[in-house]
């Protein structure tokens, strides 16, 4: 049985975020020593970052505001409101870009509407609310009400992956299933400004964005390149637990984001990718770069150094993560889903046939495989092929 991610679809909130204006607004924060503000400079100006998008329209920086709560224009201060102002505001913006990714999803899914869908997982890790986004997807795009829920959250930047293996299970099981899967992370609701290291960091990478697919067995004709689900594996690290965390404070979400962290993926990611590829006869034991494309977590600039230099893979397969991050920042679990739909969307790979090396001579269709990191030291991997109509 095939299971096929039929549509992908991502969005991002209106306010666009500048880098450089974002790390002059941070670096100029009262209460920041020296080395604050060094941190605060390195950390912007190494993130290989040019936009990222945030929900927080008072980011705009001159968006006149006469009760501001998140940035006063008046005296360009990063304000530090409550974690019950944020998550109101995780309220308001989340619902829409739940919905609407998912609307424009099913939309895409030729063939299917929204009378098919059986199942609605949903995921974020940055802010909560019941009844849920899953229950707002299904009153607002017309679902049967006996449409199963199921909601994932405060996993982290990996949780797209459990989503879209529970996706599978279910297919599985039913192979009429029709399974929605809706993700938005809203990372800047969180931003602070600080001395600490970690906190700087995260200011410096995170951003917002949405991804919504649809994921079935159901025997449909392809009108569009579609993903193959076929395999997936979790791996804890034996090291890091302290590197990367996410706790709720009285001020928000506290991110813990060790600069140690690439070090541990680089150390870790061959041994964490052993289990996915040993169950592939056509991959087992060969050159990482022999897999076409790379769907990498782009949890940083120095992450996919690592995974890159450690692999051996070439410049081209990093492209798709590093041009996310370029212009996205780190969506958290929604990341990975932009980077996939980058590869969606890129020229066939191969020869005039479209038989490529590491899919064993199949016509139209090239092998995928995606990777996410986040607390625990947790990572998911994926493995996945590129379909073609």
């Amino acid at each position: 049985m095939t299971v096929l991610m039929r549509s992908l679809e991502t969005a991002v909130p209106a306010t666009v975020l500048k880098q450089a204006e974002a790390r002059d607004v941070f670096a100029a924060q009262e209460g920041l020593t020296r080395l604050g503000t060094r941190l605060v400079r390195a950390c912007f100006d190494a993130a290989a970052i040019d936009t990222r998008h945030t929900a927080v329209a008072e980011f705009s920086w001159d968006r006149p505001d006469h009760d501001p709560e998140f940035f006063d224009p008046s005296t360009r201060a990063v304000l530090n409101p409550s974690t019950k102002t944020r998550n109101d505001l995780f309220v308001r913006e989340a619902t829409p870009l739940f919905t609407e990714t998912a609307r424009r999803a099913l939309d895409k899914a030729d063939g299917l509407g929204p009378e098919d869908v059986t199942h609605v997982i949903t995921v974020s890790c940055t802010g909560f609310f019941n009844p849920g986004p899953d229950y707002r997807i299904v009153r607002e795009l017309g679902l049967k009400p006996s449409v199963q829920r199921l909601h994932l959250g405060f996993m982290g930047c990996y949780a797209a992956f459990p989503a879209l293996r529970a996706a599978k299970a279910f297919c599985e099981a039913d192979p009429n299933a029709v399974v929605l899967v809706a993700i938005v992370e809203l990372c800047t609701l969180h931003v602070r400004s600080s001395n600490d290291p970690d906190t700087i960091l995260g200011a410096s990478l995170f951003a917002d964005g949405a991804a919504a697919a649809v994921v079935t067995a159901r025997d449909l004709p392809l009108t569009r390149p579609a993903l193959s689900l076929d395999a997936f594996e979790t791996t804890l690290t034996p090291v890091g637990e302290e590197t990367m965390a996410w706790n709720i404070g009285d001020r928000g979400f506290e991110m813990v984001l060790g600069t140690y962290v690439p070090h541990i993926i680089d150390d870790y990611i061959t041994g964490a990718l052993e289990p996915l590829l040993e169950g592939d006869p056509a991959l087992s034991g060969r050159p990482h770069a022999e897999i076409e494309h790379w769907a990498i977590h782009p949890g940083g600039r120095s992450i996919v150094d690592k995974v890159v230099g450690r692999l051996g893979l070439s410049e081209t397969q990093a492209v798709p993560a590093r041009e996310t991050l370029r212009e996205f920042g780190n969506m958290s679990s929604a990341t990975v889903m932009f980077v996939l739909e980058r590869i969606l969307g890129l020229p066939r790979s191969g020869d005039a046939s479209g038989t490529t090396a590491a899919d064993g001579g199949r016509p139209g269709t090239e092998r995928v495989c995606a990777m996410a990191f986040g607390p625990g030291l947790t990572v998911e991997t994926a493995l996945l092929t590129r379909v073609h109509p």
